[in-house]
């Protein structure tokens, strides 16, 4: 459902894109850009200094549409702020890690990769992270961090959260407080 949405707006913006440039993909009355310099480069049997400035111009337009089709379909598929719950698997050492935590970096990898690949097999997260999680809050939020920005979390942990789809999980990602486990859901 999330990728027919994205389809729509890509469809959308293309369109307007093609319109901004005098493009169309409907009307065969009005000729592209690119059939412009076409028919303006057949009209003569010599190439001629202006047939050469069409066709340049036309290229150029039409590296400018595409540009400007990227930049939206890009901004309309990055959002502002996503919501997304997480388990963090703490090491002796780890920034803020819960004085009771004892096991090594080693080992805290390794338990956030079973949780991980648990959480791919479709493992209910909430319970990954009531079995799993040192994050002292987690109890009573079930590693919901609601919907922040992503300059608000660590660089590696943003990277990772914006870049799942919603209801898709994480590997094993690693923050100076640990190692995450990470599901998108907004």
């Amino acid at each position: 459902m999330q990728n027919h949405g994205r389809s729509s707006w890509t469809v959308v913006l293309i369109g307007i894109a093609m319109a901004a440039s005098g493009a169309s993909c409907d009307d065969p009355s009005k000729p592209s850009a690119g059939a412009s310099a076409s028919a303006a480069a057949s009209a003569s049997a010599a190439p001629s200094a202006s047939a050469a400035s069409a066709a340049a111009a036309s290229a150029a337009s039409a590296a400018s549409t595409a540009s400007v089709v990227a930049a939206a379909v890009a901004a309309a598929t990055v959002p502002d702020a996503i919501a997304a719950q997480h388990v963090l698997v703490a090491y002796k050492g780890a920034e803020k890690a819960p004085k009771g935590v004892t096991r090594s970096k080693v080992e805290a990898k390794k338990r956030a990769e079973e949780v991980a690949a648990k959480a791919k097999a479709g493992a209910d997260f909430s319970a990954l992270v009531s079995e799993y999680s040192d994050d002292p809050a987690a109890g009573e939020r079930q590693g919901s961090l609601g919907k922040f920005k992503r300059e608000s979390k660590a660089k590696a942990f943003s990277d990772a959260a914006f870049a799942l789809a919603v209801g898709e999980s994480s590997g094993a990602v690693e923050t100076p407080f640990g190692f995450h486990v990470i599901k998108r859901n907004q």
